[in-house]
């Protein structure tokens, strides 16, 4: 199996059966995320830790096509659990793999999953799709 196809298979696990698409019961902050390019609404919800230093708990609920959903669902795998200021080093590391930027093979390893967006901005029409969770969980922490 090709790089590519595992990619393309775990986009569409996310995509379709995403454990992290749901609301909480209970969330510090929650933003809404809409892509009008297309139509693509995404909710970030956010739980903090007691001491508001790191992320506890996420989730997202919303609709759009298949990249907007396994964005999100793979954002908050990656993201939960981190501090505020991991999470942003993070959200910046991935802004910059989209933007065809060079990162390094560390940068690469903390993205985990999200890395396979890696080539997302050879489909121009697909890139915002690909940010828009990211961007709106981006607005949430700042």
């Amino acid at each position: 199996m090709e790089e590519l196809d595992i990619y393309n298979e775990l986009v569409m696990e996310h995509a379709l059966n995403s454990k992290n698409k749901k609301e909480l019961e209970h969330y510090d902050s929650c933003e809404l995320g809409h892509n009008p390019n297309c139509g693509d609404e995404i909710k970030i919800e956010v739980k903090l830790s007691e001491d508001k230093k790191s992320i506890e708990e996420m989730s997202f609920t919303g609709h759009g096509c298949a990249v907007s959903q396994a964005s999100a669902s793979i954002m908050i795998d990656t993201l939960k659990g981190k501090t505020i200021e991991e999470a942003k080093d993070i959200i910046e590391t991935y802004l910059k793999m989209i933007r065809r930027e060079e990162i390094t093979k560390e940068e690469e390893i903390k993205l985990r999953d999200a890395i396979a967006f890696k080539n997302i901005s050879n489909m121009p029409a697909r890139v915002k799709c690909a940010l828009l969770a990211w961007h709106t969980l981006e607005n949430i922490l700042n």
